[in-house]
């Protein structure tokens, strides 16, 4: 074998585990939600119905998010005023264009504390057969949205922990990055 063929081996080889990195990232086992599982309207605009935020958990989530390299917050593009969106900068890259709903726009945070996130299609499955998301009305309508849902508001600290791997699973899918661990 010639140094160029070992070369394009190697160079083939490094490709797919780059790919393949966002879906070894997702972790598809969450724990069940405990808080029963929020009314939602069924139409857009998509939202819980009788459910208020916990205005200390909301702003922890918002700190942690602010942290992810390469992500601004600000009033999003995408959702409801008052909405959070959680923005990619210019200079990061997007490994799934075709699963941000509008702009460089990830995911969005709703005064009401629940969020919108694109997420790996698989990963999106296991929230919501744990009970802490349901999927979008428009999931089914483009290709590339199959893994857009809401992930309900976190009602406890436990609760919070598991919809920041959420959101932290979104921008890894998007991006094709891993975060570093907290």
């Amino acid at each position: 074998m010639t140094t160029f063929q070992k070369l394009c081996l190697i160079s083939a080889a490094a490709s797919l585990l780059v790919m393949s990195v966002p879906a070894m990232a997702q972790d598809l086992s969450f724990p069940m939600r405990e808080t029963p599982r929020p009314e939602t309207t069924n139409g857009v605009p998509h939202v819980q119905i009788d459910v208020q935020a916990i205005p200390e958990l909301s702003e922890e989530m918002l700190r942690q998010v602010a942290e992810f390299p390469g992500v601004v917050l600000g009033a999003t593009r995408v959702s409801l005023p008052g909405a959070v969106g959680f923005q990619l900068a210019g200079d990061v890259s997007i490994a799934q264009p075709q699963a941000i709903v509008g702009g460089r726009e990830f995911a969005h945070l709703h005064p009401d504390g629940s969020l919108h996130a694109s997420l790996h299609p698989d990963t999106a499955r296991a929230a919501i057969d744990a009970g802490w998301a349901v999927a979008h009305p428009w999931a089914d309508q483009r290709t590339g949205w199959e893994g857009f849902v809401m992930i309900y508001t976190p009602m406890t600290e436990a609760e919070l922990d598991v919809v920041l791997q959420l959101v932290r699973g979104s921008y890894t899918y998007i991006t094709g990055k891993l975060l570093p661990e907290t």
